[in-house]
């Protein structure tokens, strides 16, 4: 189906919505902004964490989820990536993926066995979703211990597991997040891998709390360095982790989020480290990156600490075109914002934006900007959840199982938490780890899913962005990567300019949905103008385009 025929349908639909049926949609979003559609969707697989009375770190810390069109019907599907077994954790079914595949009437169908991704021969942990071959359709690099693996869309609905042929295993290493991003600009996605620790599964680490058998904390176990894989263009990929210095970065990395961070046309890297500084790796032009984190001052926190780093993600808070960063990490030590200047050296607004106050007692996994109510104003939504049950014998104020957060830019980089109209998923408590951020229905606004360890998914419509305009632009590349990561695209609408970024990574374990949502509020302009800076360098800039509806936007290859 081609995209304008996608968008007629779309608009179509949303108007049956809006007139036929206005009652049902304004009552719905009066009462709530997200509704959790988890069962009638028809999504009923479950995680599988693989815990066990060794109380292994890897246990606490899965998985990922991707929003992707892995058929190319021009709906989202979702992909979930299991845990596994341990030594001592045994599953009474066999573990596997799921492929959720989108039917376009509110539901989904598992059909994972039947494309070839269900199973896995390691732990799994995250997902990264690329089209590294630039044939139209989307690859799946699913990370896990002690390898990872690498599925290739056959587009036919299959994948073949090409991770040995493609030198993609990441073997010996346990791997959390991964991203792809063309860091030498030849057309071709590579991909970086974040390595966490040095695990043994035979032999556990023991740690106790008050007598009873708990987690070790990360700093019992020694850090990894990154890989980079270079994408050869002929199917296969080299190890560049030496070449490009990314193998000098030792440290407990989990999150990663790649864009063109100083603004040079060439994609760089932020890396969240857990109780190890965080990397801010610029692309040097010929093949390297160099630390800049110190003097940036986002390796560590105003008292020199290294924070427990898990989600990451990016995107202009404040609207002055530069981007800014928001980190999730371990309790009491709130989760992180920190914003971009000229300069170069960020400001910690942590305590100024309200983030301090609303996360002080949780522990924060997968994060996103997300403008859910298309006022132009990136919010937030976190998942949160704590890695030891006993931890509610020891502290009143910290809980396990933790309620979701979604906060609201009040469009001066400040944030209030709006739990009492986010919807019940907002008031209930999870074991929140992945997150991903697409738009399953096509109506233009942004929808939610986040998985939660040894439990379903939870899917959430969004209710709110239709009050708003928005228009929504699907990039493709011809001299860039097809899926045109690492892109910036500038959005003006009378007196708005708008900043936004294709990114590779984000979030903790999960990938998104590759198109760009641009919430505009209550224009009165009929027409956008759009400048996108390609991540070939190559600047193209389109005017006329109407509000309301997506656009398919093919890089010029002149």
């Amino acid at each position: 189906m081609n995209i304008a025929l996608r968008i007629k349908m779309s608009a179509n639909w949303a108007l049956f919505i809006l007139f036929v049926c206005p009652i049902c949609v304004h009552a719905e979003s009066a009462a709530e902004i997200f509704t959790d559609v988890t069962q009638q969707a028809g999504i009923s697989w479950q995680q599988f964490d693989g815990e066990s009375p060794d109380r292994l770190l890897i246990e606490t810390m899965g998985g990922g989820v991707a929003f992707l069109d892995f058929d190319g019907d021009g709906l989202l599907d979702i992909f979930l990536v299991n845990g596994g077994e341990t030594p001592r954790g045994k599953s009474t079914a066999p573990v596997r993926n799921a492929l959720y595949r989108n039917l376009g009437n509110g539901r989904f169908e598992d059909v994972a066995t039947r494309a070839g991704v269900d199973r896995l021969s390691s732990y799994g942990m995250g997902v990264a979703v690329g089209d590294y071959d630039n044939d139209g359709y989307p690859d799946l690099y699913v990370t896990g211990h002690p390898a990872s693996t690498l599925f290739h869309n056959n587009r036919n609905g299959t994948f073949t597991d090409v991770s040995n042929q493609g030198g993609v295993t990441n073997a010996g290493k346990w791997a959390a997040s991964a991203a792809w991003f063309d860091y030498d600009r030849d057309g071709l996605l590579d991909l970086v891998v974040t390595n966490y620790v040095l695990l043994s599964l035979e032999n556990p680490k023991k740690c106790e709390v008050n007598g009873t058998r708990s987690y070790c904390e990360q700093v019992a176990y020694q850090g990894m360095p990154l890989t980079l894989f270079h994408n050869n263009g002929n199917g296969t990929f080299a190890d560049a982790s030496q070449a490009s210095s990314l193998d000098k970065f030792i440290g407990r990395a989990l999150g990663v989020v790649s864009a063109d961070i100083n603004d040079d046309g060439w994609p760089d890297l932020f890396i969240s480290r857990d109780a190890s500084p965080n990397l801010l790796l610029i692309n040097q032009h010929n093949g390297t990156f160099h630390d800049t984190a110190v003097d940036a001052e986002v390796a560590y926190d105003s008292n020199g600490v290294a924070k427990a780093g898990m989600g990451i993600d990016l995107a202009d808070v404040n609207r002055d075109g530069l981007p800014d960063f928001v980190i999730t990490t371990f309790n009491d030590q709130y989760h992180s914002l920190l914003l971009g200047s000229p300069s170069g050296i960020y400001q910690d607004k942590t305590v100024a934006s309200g983030l301090a106050k609303f996360t002080k007692p949780y522990v924060g996994w997968g994060v996103k900007f997300v403008d859910y109510d298309n006022d132009g104003y990136m919010d937030l939504v976190i998942v949160n959840g704590h890695i030891n049950q006993i931890v509610e014998s020891t502290r009143n104020d910290v809980k396990y199982r933790e309620r979701p957060l979604l906060l609201h830019n009040n469009g001066q980089g400040v944030f209030q938490d709006v739990q009492a109209e986010a919807g019940a998923a907002f008031n209930a408590t999870y074991s929140g780890r992945g997150l991903a951020i697409g738009d399953f229905d096509n109506d233009g606004d942004s929808d939610i899913i986040f998985t939660c360890l040894n439990s379903q998914p939870v899917l959430l419509r969004n209710n709110l962005g239709q009050r708003n305009h928005w228009i929504g632009l699907e990039l493709e590349g011809t001299k860039s990567n097809r899926d045109a990561i690492g892109a910036k695209i500038t959005i003006t609408v009378g007196t708005q300019k708008l900043v936004r970024w294709i990114t590779g990574g984000s979030s903790y374990l999960s990938s998104q949905d590759k198109r760009v949502l641009v919430g505009l509020g209550q224009v009165s302009r009929e027409t956008v103008t759009l400048e996108i800076r390609w991540p070939s360098g190559s600047v193209q800039q389109l005017s006329g385009l109407q509000i309301n509806k997506y656009h398919h936007v093919k890089e010029d290859s002149k």
